[in-house]
């Protein structure tokens, strides 16, 4: 019998495997975006109004506790910095990513040389079951694996413009967003923009129908229900009430707050310094700094981090291939400081 079982259990991974391809065949390139009006003060952005956060939630221990803290209003991409947005700049500065250079050996001496090429890490899904418990059987450092690559060397983004931008870090978003005049919003902007300016009474931790996540058993299979088995391009799922696209799902997206294991104690205050200091100075220790929303591989069996009051920690230099930001700007809203939700997109 269990034989048996093992034999069918190969067999349906072969079929989910071949299904999984198929879909990911018929995935849609590009999704259509509402216009941006003419007038807009700050096109593709969305003002954000001030309000009392409830910041955090009740899943895991790094959501707690839930702390209230006041956020001033601001203006948020309106989706995730996308590849195209992002090749521009690197066409108008020369940036090169911090995957794109090798790993400085002072930081990670304990790394094997072929760990320290240039290079991030990539998910790749497993086609066995043994060993299912460890991250590091859908988890590889991959050598030339960058925003260009995102799978590997022998990966594109070709025709994939209008997709997240991935195997970025702080450091890279940073440098992005002075180029674009911007910031990297804080973990409590992002959560408060994420919620549409609004406390739920009670917040859902249900996988939410509108976003790009994993349906399926993951690591192993992806149902693809949603109509993307990886990442997909920006603005393809109903935006929140404030007309803010994938805050949940699709890409993890960074902020410029350093990562606490809580929130019994804050890493700054919600609008105490938006502009962006160095996280990686040469010869210090690896800091990290707290991503936000969950992405396409979060699943009820395994991450249920699509949720706005979810958070995770992410290595300074270590590039991933499902983190991806958006900027924010600090400026007065559409008709003044105080000002409603929905206006200037």
């Amino acid at each position: 019998m269990a034989m048996l079982a093992l034999l069918t259990l190969a067999a349906w991974l072969v079929w989910s495997a071949q299904r999984t391809e198929l879909s990911r065949a018929r995935e849609r390139l590009v999704c259509a975006l509402p216009p941006v009006p003419p007038d807009a003060p700050h096109p593709g952005m969305v003002w954000v109004p001030g309000g009392t956060l409830a910041l955090g939630d009740t899943v895991y221990p790094e959501e707690m506790p839930i702390r209230p803290l006041s956020v001033a209003g601001f203006w948020l991409d309106r989706t995730e910095v996308t590849n195209d947005q992002f090749a521009a700049f690197v066409n108008a500065t020369g940036y090169r990513t911090v995957a794109e250079r090798a790993v400085d050996p002072r930081q990670h001496p304990e790394l094997p040389p072929e760990m320290r090429l240039p290079g991030a890490v990539v998910f790749i899904s497993p086609t066995q079951l043994s060993g299912q418990g460890s991250a590091t059987h859908w988890w590889r450092y991959v050598a030339g694996a960058d925003w260009r690559h995102p799978g590997g060397p022998a990966t594109s983004i070709d025709g994939r413009g209008a997709f997240a931008v991935v195997n970025v870090t702080i450091e890279d978003a940073q440098a992005y967003a002075r180029w674009k005049g911007a910031v990297v919003p804080s973990e409590a902007q992002w959560e408060w923009a994420a919620r549409a300016a609004q406390n739920p009474s009670v917040p859902s931790h249900a996988q939410p129908p509108q976003a790009n996540t994993w349906q399926g058993l993951f690591p192993v299979s992806n149902s693809a229900a949603d109509g993307f088995v990886g990442l997909a391009p920006v603005g393809c799922f109903d935006p929140n009430a404030l007309g803010l696209f994938d805050m949940i799902g699709n890409a993890w997206e960074l902020t410029r707050d350093a990562y606490t294991p809580s929130h019994a104690v804050l890493a700054s205050d919600a609008m105490a310094d938006p502009s962006p200091a160095s996280v990686r100075p040469a010869g210090g220790a690896i800091g990290q700094h707290v991503i936000k929303g969950g992405s396409f591989l979060c699943a009820p069996n395994y991450c249920m981090r699509y949720r706005a009051g979810a958070r995770q920690a992410q290595d300074d230099d270590l590039a991933v291939s499902h983190v991806g930001f958006r900027t924010a700007r600090i400026a007065p809203g559409p008709t003044g400081p105080a000002t409603s939700p929905g206006s200037g997109q």
